[in-house]
């Protein structure tokens, strides 16, 4: 007989906790939706705005039944919990999980990892000592046509990886679809506080970062990072970022803009082979192995995700079931390596020159985040 899994939610920083919770809802009475808290922000929130942290609460409560604690750390004395989807700020991901993993709790996380290896190693051994699963939710993930690419890229169809090209799709910050806020009380939002993990290298370089290293299948060298701030005075985390990651025989070209009104071009990704080229797009992937052409070879459809396994609430429900392995992009390793590009991108950026990437052999700063 399966399993129940009783379920809280710790921090409501990042918007997306609206959609890893429709995933888990989906399950069905196999989830027990139990109890919710936020995690205390460094500086306030004032706007209760759709998106915002304040109002993704209130909703939460409203329509999955939580209890609402004032306290996650009294949620957790105070209750039995399987699984806590948490959506804190990057720079709080490393203290939250740790207090669940060493628990047994299992953790879901919204992307990315952390805000710097140091924090995603710490995770990382919490979660190898106990037991307990971390598992980093990625949208792209959801994406068939990012999975039909791969299996194009592992057939050998267009030769060697040599380039991976990544931007976000059209955006001009995450609180700019419609939400009506000034840009005081965006600066008291997380996303726009650098400190907190906040900025668009974080919020959008990494997707590129993790697709980049699973697509290649190669473990990141270096990286070349920059960040500016053109258009969000009103805060201290920076609205534009790019990033040149290095591999052993590869290039990855990766950029993250909140200060975009349209790209004009696919954002992708876009894979270039030795033998042919890939461009990635909603529903379906386009391949280029003609020369001087701009009209595709072949055009695949993307097949349907497994069934029982095709959003964040299944899958998770389907690895502890069964044992069988996540999905790549969900599990510790490929975030890890990531996590190593985001850091050395935003060591790069304060440095000015090009960054090694650190591991958990390379990297020994202390456990304390940014």
């Amino acid at each position: 007989m399966a399993k129940n899994y009783r379920v809280a939610a710790i921090g409501f920083a990042h918007s997306h906790i609206d959609s890893n919770l429709k995933a888990f809802a989906s399950c069905g009475d196999r989830v027990e939706f139990v109890a919710a808290a936020d995690v205390k922000p460094r500086i306030p929130s004032v706007s209760g705005e759709r998106g915002t942290r304040i109002d993704e609460l209130r909703e939460a409560v409203e329509l999955y039944g939580f209890k609402k604690y004032d306290d996650y750390e009294t949620l957790i004395e105070e209750n039995r919990i399987d699984i806590a989807l948490v959506c804190a700020e990057n720079a709080f991901h490393p203290e939250v999980s740790e207090k669940l993993l060493r628990r047994g709790i299992h953790v879901v996380l919204e992307k990315p990892m952390a805000a710097s290896m140091p924090g995603a190693l710490r995770m990382a051994r919490a979660a190898r000592e106990s037991g307990a699963k971390i598992i980093t939710n990625w949208p792209t993930a959801w994406n068939p046509a990012v999975r039909e690419a791969k299996a194009i890229v592992d057939s050998g169809e267009i030769g060697r990886i040599f380039k991976f090209c990544f931007r976000n799709s059209d955006s001009q910050g995450p609180l700019s679809y419609g939400q009506v806020i000034t840009d005081t009380e965006k600066g008291r939002e997380w996303w726009h506080q650098a400190g907190t993990g906040g900025g668009s290298m974080l919020d959008y370089c990494c997707y590129g970062a993790c697709m980049s290293c699973w697509y290649t299948g190669k473990s990141p060298a270096a990286a070349y990072g920059l960040k500016a701030n053109f258009d969000s005075p009103y805060g201290s985390a920076e609205d534009y970022a790019a990033i040149t990651v290095r591999f052993p025989d590869a290039v990855a070209l990766l950029e993250g803009s909140w200060t975009t009104v349209s790209g004009g071009v696919p954002a992708g990704p876009l894979l270039y082979g030795t033998g042919g080229t890939i461009v990635v797009k909603d529903g379906a992937v386009e391949i280029y192995k003609t020369r001087h052409t701009d009209k595709p070879d072949r055009v695949v459809s993307s097949a349907p995700l497994p069934a029982g396994r095709e959003n964040l609430g299944k899958e998770t429900l389907h690895h502890l079931d069964t044992g069988e392995p996540l999905f790549p992009m969900l599990d510790l390793p490929l975030n890890l390596a990531a996590m190593s590009i985001l850091d050395a991108g935003s060591r790069s950026a304060r440095s000015g020159k090009m960054e090694l990437i650190n591991d958990g052999v390379w990297c020994t700063g202390d456990d304390v985040c940014p």
